[in-house]
C-alpha cells in the first residue's frame, strides 16, 4: 500500500506542475491534484505506519487500509469537480463527506491506540490528532459554503489554511522530529519535550492564521508569532545536534531540514502574497519533505522486517544528492514566489530525479523477490 501511495503522490505532484502549462483549468484543480490526491492519502498511510511505533503496539488491522484509499477517492472527486469547473458540484460535497468519514475513523483509531497502551503515548501522536481535527474542520467549512454563500471566499481561505498549515503542517512537523533523528542515526534528547511544548503554539498558530486569512487579518499576524514559538526551538536544537548532517549533500536529513526551512519561509511570505506563499509551501516545503521522508522510509515499506544491507543500499541511492534536490525545490518555490514560472521547471527536475531513483528501488525489489 505505502509504495503505491508514494507513486500516486509523485504522479499527482508532477501532474499538478505540468498541467498548467498544457491545459487551462481552475487553479483549484491543480492545488487539489497535489494536495488532496497526492499528499492526503500518503499522509493517511504514513500515520498508519507511525502510530503503532508511537504507541508501541501491533500493526493496524488490514481493513484500515481502506482509509488511505478513501482519502484518495475523496481527492479524486474534488479534482473531478474542479476540472469540470463546477464550484457548486455535488462531487465537492461528496468528497468532503468521504474525507470527513475517513479522517474521523483514523482519529478514533489513533486515540484508541493511545488509550490502550501502558504509559503515555509519544507526544507526536497528539500532533496527529490535532492535524486530523484541522482536516475535519476544513472539510466542514466546505459543507458550510452553500449554507453561507456570502462567506464563501472567507470559508475557502479558512479551508485552505487549515489544510496547509493544520493537516499537512502539523503532521509534517510532528513526524520530522521523530524521523530526522532516525535518519541521522543519533538521538535527539529534546524531541519529546519540544513536541509537548510546541503543539499549543503550533495549533494556536494554525487557528489564528486561518481565521485571520478568512475574516480579520490582524489575527494572522498573531498566528505567525505563535508559530515562531514552535519553529524557533526546533531550528535551534537541530543546529546544535545535527549541524553536520543538515549541511550535507546526501542523506534524508538535509532534505527534511530544508523542508522545515521552507515551511518557515512560506509562513513569512504569507504576510505578503498568499498565492505566492501557497506555491512556496508546496514546492519549498511539501516536495523536499515528501521526497526526503520517502527516501528514508521507502526501503522499509518495500521490504518490511529486519534491516539489511539491501535496505541501506537502496536508501543511499534514494537519498543521494537529496540535499541538492532539496535546495532545488526551495529555489523553485522562491522563484515562483517572485513571479518566475521557470521555478516550476526546477521542481519538475527535482521530482524526476527522485522518481528515477524510486523506480529503480521498486524494480530492484521486484527482481529480488
Amino acid at each position: 500500500m505505502l509504495p503505491l501511495l508514494v507513486i500516486v503522490a509523485l504522479l499527482s505532484f508532477g501532474s499538478a506542475l505540468v498541467l498548467p502549462w498544457r491545459v487551462s483549468l481552475l487553479p483549484a484543480a491543480h492545488v487539489h491534484l497535489a494536495l488532496a490526491m497526492g499528499a492526503m492519502p500518503l499522509i493517511f498511510g504514513a500515520m498508519l505506519h507511525f502510530i503503532p511505533v508511537l504507541t508501541r503496539s501491533g500493526a493496524p488491522a488490514k481493513v484500515l487500509a481502506f482509509l488511505p484509499l478513501a482519502a484518495l477517492g475523496a481527492g479524486g472527486m474534488a479534482v473531478y469537480a474542479f476540472v469540470r469547473g463546477d464550484l457548486l458540484s455535488p462531487w465537492l460535497h461528496a468528497a468532503a463527506g468521504l474525507g470527513l468519514v475517513a479522517a474521523s475513523f483514523l482519529a478514533a483509531w489513533e486515540m484508541k491506540r493511545g488509550r490502550a497502551m501502558l504509559g503515555d503515548p509519544h507526544p507526536c501522536l497528539h500532533w496527529y490528532v490535532a492535524a486530523l481535527a484541522c482536516l475535519a474542520l476544513a472539510l466542514l467549512a466546505v459543507a458550510a459554503m452553500p449554507l453561507w454563500p456570502a462567506e464563501r471566499l472567507a470559508l475557502k481561505r479558512f479551508h485552505l489554511h487549515l489544510n496547509l498549515l493544520g493537516f499537512i503542517g502539523l503532521t509534517a512537523l510532528g513526524t520530522v522530529q521523530v524521523l530526522l533523528p532516525t535518519a541521522a542515526g543519533r538521538f535527539d534528547p529534546k524531541a519529546a519535550l519540544r513536541l509537548r511544548r510546541g503543539l499549543p503554539w503550533a495549533l494556536a498558530g494554525v487557528v489564528l492564521t486561518a481565521a485571520g486569512a478568512a475574516w480579520w487579518p490582524p489575527l494572522a499576524w498573531l498566528g505567525l508569532a505563535s508559530w515562531a514559538g514552535a519553529l524557533f526551538p526546533l531550528g535551534r536544537d537541530w543546529l546544535v545536534v545535527y549541524r553536520k548532517e543538515l549541511f550535507a549533500w546526501h542523506g534524508a536529513v538535509p532534505s527534511l531540514g530544508l523542508a522545515v526551512l521552507g515551511f518557515g519561509l512560506a509562513l513569512a511570505a504569507g504576510a505578503v502574497s498568499s498565492a505566492g506563499a501557497a506555491h512556496l509551501f508546496v514546492l519549498g516545503f511539501l516536495f523536499p519533505l515528501a521526497t526526503g521522508a520517502a527516501g528514508q522510509l521507502l526501503p522499509l515499506w518495500l521490504r518490511p522486517g529486519r534491516q539489511t544491507e539491501w535496505h541501506e543500499g537502496v536508501r543511499a541511492r534514494l537519498t543521494r544528492w537529496a540535499g541538492a534536490r532539496g535546495l532545488l525545490f526551495l529555489a523553485a518555490g522562491l522563484v515562483v514566489l517572485c513571479g518566475g514560472r521557470e521555478g516550476f521547471l526546477f521542481a519538475v527536475a527535482g521530482l524526476l530525479h527522485f522518481a528515477v531513483a524510486a523506480a529503480g528501488a521498486v524494480a530492484n525489489r521486484a527482481c529480488t523477490q
